[in-house]
């Protein structure tokens, strides 16, 4: 059985930076597409980042551009995302998942995988 663990949240000032990583076990997740998503209170939970199983393709919203960066292991057991200049914006939890590829879906899309494995977040907190 597969399990994704996130860690790294936690409480940071505006401007600050943090370092997500979310650990798999159970089997290697190398084929795997994989991304952050984020849900703030009171609103719907959106992707952040996402990256393609070659670890070269990757996708950013917006509002993170520039800011965030998503990273891999070439095992497949991991997966990072470096966020820098926090804003009290990105205030949320942050969840890990991993997804596996069908060939129908981009990457911004990958939350319509069929397969998909999630952690279970992890809290950011961006004072201001």
């Amino acid at each position: 059985q597969v399990q994704l663990v996130e860690s790294g949240g936690g409480l940071v000032q505006t401007g600050g930076s943090l370092r997500l990583s979310c650990a798999a076990s159970g089997r290697s997740l190398s084929s795997y597409r994989w991304g952050w998503f984020r849900q703030a209170p009171g609103k719907e939970r959106e992707l952040v980042a996402a990256i393609e199983r070659n670890g070269f393709n990757t996708y950013y919203r917006d509002s993170v551009k520039g800011r965030f960066t998503i990273s891999r292991d070439n095992a497949g057991n991991a997966a990072y995302l470096q966020m820098n200049s926090l804003l009290p914006e990105d205030t949320a939890v942050y969840y890990c998942v991993a997804v596996w590829p069908s060939g129908v879906y981009a990457l911004n899309a990958m939350a319509q995988e069929g397969e998909q494995h999630w952690g279970k977040g992890t809290l950011v907190t961006v004072s201001s």
